[in-house]
């Protein structure tokens, strides 16, 4: 029976999707569920506010209202259900942040990005899988996106050189993940970002031909016109063909 207490309200306008505040609640009350932090049920919010700190939106407070009564039992069994099982992949409240990459000097590359390979990293935010990613992060506001497929960093060496340095990356498989959702993700950062750019680097197999497609219908459903760039690569770890999409 619901009473009036203290529970936390997420503000779904200042939320980010940043994901800070996952790991700050104990009981698992809040989860990331389409790119928002959600309050999964009343029942697993003691009320006691240990998030409202890791917010860097200020989305989160403390406000009294009707509410299911908190319930340890119930957290109890549903953080076992939360454990994943050895085989598979850890939770992920990912918090999405701007990173400083070297410049060109201290990375072995010359002004053009070129030399025997980078001593750091090119990368400029975090995460970089387009399912984590949140369509307002700051990292996209007049963005060059890299859209990559899972494999083209495995198998082009020159990857960070020749292809990261200086744009957004995000990465995805067109093959094992759910193509509807990659859309309305892309939807989401086109419709919300003033995306400069578009690069597709893709691997010269089939199934990595559908990448580029998705992001222009996302384009056409968003009503952006951005250009966009081709880059297929071999499975040598060369670059096969390079030519522009959309112009």
């Amino acid at each position: 029976m619901k009473h009036l207490r203290e529970v936390i309200e997420i503000d779904e306008d200042l939320c980010d999707g940043c994901g800070q505040c996952v790991p700050a609640c104990e009981e698992g009350a809040i989860q990331i569920i389409d790119g928002k932090a959600r309050l999964v049920a009343d029942t697993y919010c003691d009320g006691l506010g240990a998030c409202l700190g890791e917010c860097p939106a200020g989305a989160l407070k403390i406000v009294e209202r009707q509410a299911e009564p908190f319930d340890e039992e119930a957290v109890a069994a549903h953080l076992e259900a939360s454990r994943p099982a050895e085989s598979t992949l850890l939770p992920c409240g990912c918090p999405s942040m701007t990173l400083s990459p070297a410049p060109a000097a201290s990375c072995g590359c010359d002004a053009d990005g070129h030399g025997d390979g980078p001593a750091h990293s090119s990368l400029t935010h975090w995460p970089v899988q387009i399912r984590l990613v949140p369509p307002t992060a700051p990292f996209l506001q007049r963005a060059h996106l890299l859209l990559a497929a899972n494999c083209v960093p495995v198998a082009y060496p020159r990857f960070q050189q020749d292809l990261l340095r200086g744009k957004v990356v995000l990465l995805g498989c067109p093959k094992f993940d759910d193509v509807d959702l990659y859309e309305q993700r892309f939807v989401e950062i086109f419709a919300a970002n003033d995306i400069v750019a578009v690069t597709a680097a893709v691997m010269e197999v089939p199934c990595c031909q559908g990448l580029p497609l998705i992001a222009q219908n996302a384009m056409r459903k968003a009503g952006k016109d951005i250009p966009m760039d081709l880059v297929t690569v071999g499975l040598q770890g060369e670059i096969l063909e390079e030519h522009a999409l959309h112009r």
